[in-house]
């Protein structure tokens, strides 16, 4: 919940349900899910790549390759461009997994994960943007759920082994 309005700055009133009204000017506020997405990308040994992260929040934890969605762009595209910014490498979408709901940061922001699984035809994967690390691991030893940085990565990564 937050405090005050993002156009005039004044008070926000009472949240109810999803949405929250400026006591100043009247714009609601609506707190709805932000549109992600994640990439699991596979090698031909059926290992998975993971980028340990650099930042806030969860840094140090391992996640997939992802991200927020820019206003003109659809969650694939999102994912192919994220997994590029974060290894350099260019990748083909070959299936979507499904959609995952988390939280996102302090504020604990609702995310919208929209998951892809997908294969590198070009490049080798190296640290890029914000990830310190990467690595593959296969399914029989990828990191403890706690070393994971977050919910929706551990609901993809099942998804993935069924």
């Amino acid at each position: 919940m937050r405090s005050y309005c993002g156009f005039c700055g004044g008070p926000l009133g009472q949240l109810l349900g999803n949405r929250q009204d400026c006591a100043a000017c009247g714009v609601p506020t609506y707190y709805d899910a932000k549109p992600c997405a994640a990439v699991i990308v596979l090698n031909d040994m059926g290992c998975v790549l993971l980028g340990r992260r650099a930042r806030e929040p969860m840094c140090g934890l391992w996640d997939l390759p992802g991200g927020f969605c820019n206003p003109d762009e659809t969650p694939e595209v999102c994912a192919v461009r994220e997994l590029e910014e974060e290894t350099g490498c260019l990748v083909v979408v070959d299936r979507f997994l499904g959609h995952l709901i988390d939280t996102y940061g302090d504020d604990g922001d609702t995310t919208l994960n929209a998951v892809f699984v997908a294969h590198i035809i070009e490049g080798d994967p190296v640290p890029a943007d914000d990830v310190d690390e990467l690595g593959w691991f296969s399914l029989a030893t990828l990191p403890p759920d706690d070393q994971l940085a977050f919910r929706n990565t551990r609901e993809a990564l099942a998804l993935l082994e069924h």
